[in-house]
């Protein structure tokens, strides 16, 4: 099996359990976001080639499903131990094509990654795929062929996150990494083989996604696409399920809000919102990208957040002193510089950061971590999901209104709530239109199911509900002492012509 080694050409897939040449004329560069530097090249994926890939786990699916749970177990165990095994390799390969801190890279990236992988050692384990309710015996079999397509800021966690309860359900599963960010990918799939993996299980295909991702979603092979990314290429992944009426799982953007309430400890809180917001260069669908202070305080949580993002050092993601990678790419570091540009114009006051480039970096793709106040709800910063280090503060009048304000966004993905009273945050967290919030700090938790309200997603990832997403439900009627064997014929009255 060829190894995978960075600043080699990629020039294969890995479908049917083998490296396999693709047909297009064409290869991605993948590039290094600290030096902007070509890493490697990677096939630009055909149609033809998600294709075969589907066919591949189409002709796999029915001996994974009928594989023992013990066994897929038994493969999960193997998985586990050499990610573990692999985790620095894995993280010097995030560092290299994300552009996240190693730090970040080994604890968030793989770490993280490898611990929702491990969980379903105990959730596979103690899932109900059988039970009786009366004289039915109900079933979750596997939903089949499932399409995983995710994007480039945390791959490696939001892959597994998806493929490891697809394979435990019973699925054979084609992935499209994102064509920034496919190299960890790759490497995923060499692993996967060394776990003796059946072939055909479990399938990579690297392309674009109007292309690669499109051909996944209509391919009629394929039974349910899960999905992470934009808003925008949710609706294009739904409406090309929606004409084959196939399942589809999206997990979306956010614009969530941290709230703090009167009596919170305000440094702790705006400290912890300013840490989260920073969190992989503040490429994650999940920061609190809003502050939400009572009006009496804000100047107060401003001074508080500005400190707080001039102690970040934006730098090379290898040095041991940085805090902040780049972002992934020079589209991505313009759309950011664009957002602040437009907070400054609509007249947002600027705290902390800025649209210039960082001092003393004059390669890569840094954006400095940026806090604005005086935020008003119409401001596109309010409005729109940066996706970079960018803070805004707002103001409210009361708790009522602080909820308000928060709901007022068609995304419904994160958000948090600090007070000085757990009870009464928490019921202000009740309030809130949104899959998961964090009060006072409450850590994430592995076993709780993610994914978000509104046009954040449809559906659930991790825990229990992560693993019922990749099945199929059946209910067998089995006779009962009751029962006599016939169809359901009604029997009773006579209408006088012998028929009841």
């Amino acid at each position: 099996m060829t190894t995978l080694d960075i600043g080699a050409a990629h020039t294969q897939h890995w479908i049917g359990g083998a490296w396999a040449r693709s047909d297009a004329s064409g290869g991605i560069d993948v590039i290094d976001p600290s030096t902007e530097l070509v890493l490697a090249t990677v096939p630009a994926g055909t149609a033809a080639d998600a294709h075969r890939a589907v066919r591949a786990a189409r002709a796999a699916a029915p001996g994974w499903a009928r594989t023992p749970l013990a066994e897929r177990l038994r493969f999960l165990e193997r998985l586990v131990r050499r990610l573990e095994e692999r985790a620095e390799e894995l993280a010097e390969t995030i560092t290299a094509e994300v552009g996240a801190p190693s730090l970040l890279a080994r604890r968030a990236h793989v770490g993280l990654a490898t611990g929702i992988a491990a969980s379903y050692l105990d959730i596979a384990g103690r899932f109900e795929f059988e039970r009786m309710i009366g004289n039915s015996l109900v079933v979750r079999e596997p939903a089949g062929v499932v399409a995983t397509i995710t994007p480039w800021n945390v791959p490696l966690l939001l892959t597994l996150q998806k493929i490891v309860p697809a394979l435990m359900a019973g699925c054979a599963v084609v992935h499209k990494p994102s064509e920034l960010t496919p190299l960890n990918a790759l490497l995923l799939a060499e692993i996967t083989a060394e776990c003796d993996l059946p072939p055909g299980v479990f399938n990579v295909v690297v392309g674009e996604g109007p292309v690669v991702g499109a051909a996944l979603t209509a391919d009629p092979g394929v039974d349910l696409v899960s999905f992470t990314g934009s808003v925008r290429a949710g609706r294009q992944v739904a409406q090309a399920g929606a004409g084959a009426l196939k399942r589809v799982h999206l997990e979306l953007g956010g614009k969530s809000a941290s709230i703090v309430l009167a009596d919170a400890d305000l440094a702790q809180a705006v400290r912890a919102t300013v840490d989260q917001v920073c969190f992989n260069s503040g490429q994650a669908c999940l920061q609190w990208s809003r502050l939400l202070v009572p009006a009496e305080r804000q100047e107060e949580a401003a001074e508080l957040a500005a400190q707080a993002a001039a102690g970040y050092r934006p730098g090379p993601p290898r040095d041991p002193g940085t805090d902040l990678g780049p972002l992934v790419s020079a589209a991505a570091l313009q759309r950011v510089r664009g957002y602040i540009t437009q907070g400054i114009t609509e007249g947002a006051r600027l705290v902390a950061g800025g649209p210039e480039p960082v001092a003393g970096l004059d390669t890569g793709y840094y954006v400095r971590p940026t806090v604005f106040t005086g935020v008003s709800e119409s401001m596109t910063i309010a409005r729109e999901e940066i996706f970079g280090p960018v803070l805004a503060i707002m103001s409210y009048s009361d708790e009522a209104d602080a909820v308000r304000i928060a709901n007022d966004t068609p995304y419904g993905l994160h958000g948090a709530v600090w007070g000085g009273d757990l009870d009464r945050a928490t019921a202000v967290a009740r309030q809130i239109r949104t899959g998961q919030v964090d009060v006072n700090g409450g850590p994430f938790n592995l076993l709780a199911p993610f994914g978000g309200y509104k046009q954040s997603g449809i559906g659930r990832e991790c825990g229990v509900e992560g693993l019922e997403s990749f099945c199929e439900i059946k209910s067998m009627q089995l006779p009962d002492a009751t029962s006599e064997p016939v169809g359901p014929r009604l029997r009773g009255g006579d209408d006088g012509e012998g028929r009841s």
